[in-house]
């Protein structure tokens, strides 16, 4: 009988994202920050980071970018993923994808670096999504699909071939235009890297960090992300 290479993905996937929890609250300790000042830079309330500490819940997709980037680490070394360290080349056959509420990331980029590269499926969302408001810079390019970009208050319409590089400074957000969903090249600084200290520039980081502007409910409310 051929085997069931979606049950088995998803089994993987599972397990990668339960796996996510017992280095959560090493990583936080590790920063420095209580739950409180965790939860503020990244826009929920303690008693969900509590809970996504203790495995009680799974961090979706976006979710992982944001606790990497504040963490100043990569998705891939939150799941535990182990590519070869300081490898110029990143090859297909070894790079798992990684799954969340219709998000899927596959590594496109080394560990240990000052920016994460990542190769991203971007769903149709019908609701509103998180507005992002952090330190650092992102660029990204349509592969396929057409992406909805909106960088403070203004909308822009990607089609494939496209890129956009901003400042994260300004409120973004990005969803999928096309039924299918989008897929794009994916790059960001990550803030406590020592080379990305250099790019964001000295003096206290500003507490709103990560956090972001929402036009959804709060990570902490149960109703939606």
């Amino acid at each position: 009988m051929p085997e069931d290479t979606t049950a088995r993905n998803t089994g993987e996937t599972s397990a990668a994202l339960s796996s996510v929890a017992s280095q959560l609250r090493d990583l936080r300790k590790r920063s420095g920050l209580t739950v409180e000042a965790a939860a503020l830079r990244l826009g929920l309330s303690p008693a969900h980071l509590s809970r996504l500490e203790t495995g009680q819940r799974q961090p979706s997709l976006p979710m992982l970018l944001t606790l990497a980037r504040i963490y100043g680490t990569t998705v891939s070394d939150l799941l535990g993923e182990t590519p070869p360290e300081r490898d110029p080349v990143i090859r297909a056959s070894v790079t798992g994808s990684v799954g969340a509420d219709g998000w899927t990331y596959r590594q496109a980029g080394g560990s240990q670096r000052a920016m994460q590269a990542l190769r991203l499926h971007v769903p149709r969302t019908v609701r509103d999504v998180l507005v992002r408001v952090h330190a650092g810079e992102e660029w990204l390019h349509v592969l396929t699909g057409r992406l909805r970009l909106t960088l403070g208050g203004k909308e822009h319409t990607l089609e494939p071939g496209d890129s956009a590089h901003y400042d994260s400074q300004t409120p973004h957000r990005i969803s999928a235009v096309s039924p299918g969903g989008a897929d794009l090249l994916f790059v960001h600084t990550l803030l406590q890297s020592h080379a990305s200290d250099l790019c964001v520039g000295g003096g206290e980081r500003p507490t709103s960090l990560g956090a972001g502007r929402r036009t959804s409910p709060p990570e902490g409310d149960d109703r939606a992300e």
